[in-house]
């Protein structure tokens, strides 16, 4: 899939598993020749820099609001993002990118409120939903058939 740009957008990670799926997920995705930036508030950032010292997994990562300044400024834009939610927030800023982009979106509701927060999601996204807070499997494992279906 060279030259499909693919964002990951991390919000606040209070949710242990946002910082490994994202890790998971840009290494697969970049494995499989997507062009992947991860995006994130700076804590988010701060985390898988110090989980991925080297940026093996993370190759291209910036701050989540100056990404956004660049699509709504034209100088940046993707194909597809992956959104990454466990409160309001994240739901906001997805909603935002699905605002000022025509991105194929993808929302990752994930915590211990996830059925009711995905139903409050009102733009146009494929959801992936999964109340687990500490276990990624189960995400990884929904995760790997959106990766499958997206290469094609």
């Amino acid at each position: 899939m060279t030259g499909v740009k693919v964002l990951l957008m991390m919000g606040c990670p209070e949710v242990p598993i946002q910082t490994s799926i994202a890790l998971y997920l840009s290494h697969k995705l970049t494995q499989s020749g997507f062009d992947v930036t991860v995006a994130g508030t700076n804590a988010a950032t701060k985390l898988l820099k110090i989980s991925d010292s080297d940026g093996y997994y993370a190759k291209k990562l910036v701050d989540l609001d100056k990404t956004l300044e660049d699509i709504i400024e034209k100088r940046a834009d993707f194909d597809i993002c992956f959104a990454f939610m466990h409160n309001d927030s994240g739901v906001t800023y997805a909603a935002t990118v699905s605002a000022i982009s025509q991105v194929r979106m993808y929302s990752i509701v994930f915590g211990r409120h996830a059925e009711e927060l995905a139903q409050t999601i009102e733009f146009d996204c494929e959801k992936i939903v999964t109340q687990d807070v500490h276990n990624p499997v189960r995400l990884k494992n929904k995760l790997d058939k959106i990766m499958g279906e997206i290469a094609r």
